[in-house]
């Protein structure tokens, strides 16, 4: 298991790139849609995540994190 420590982006960078993503792949308008459905829905990102991600090995996916972060300069 890699043990390199993985800083969390900014606020500000967050949101920037995913607003970003989500205007490249859905359009302005989806993503605003998108936005204003996460918001409406009182969504709960830990119990979403919790099931999204139940049969993802853990090593599995820190050895993804930490190939994704040396692929943009982390």
């Amino acid at each position: 298991m890699n043990t390199d420590t993985l800083y969390p982006p900014s606020t500000m960078d967050l949101l920037s790139r995913g607003m970003a993503c989500l205007v490249k792949n859905l359009g302005v308008v989806e993503a605003e849609y998108f936005i204003a459905a996460v918001q409406r829905e009182r969504f709960d990102y830990t119990k979403w995540q919790r099931k999204h991600f139940e049969d993802v090995d853990l090593h599995s996916f820190v050895n993804e994190a930490a190939e994704y972060a040396k692929s943009i300069g982390k």
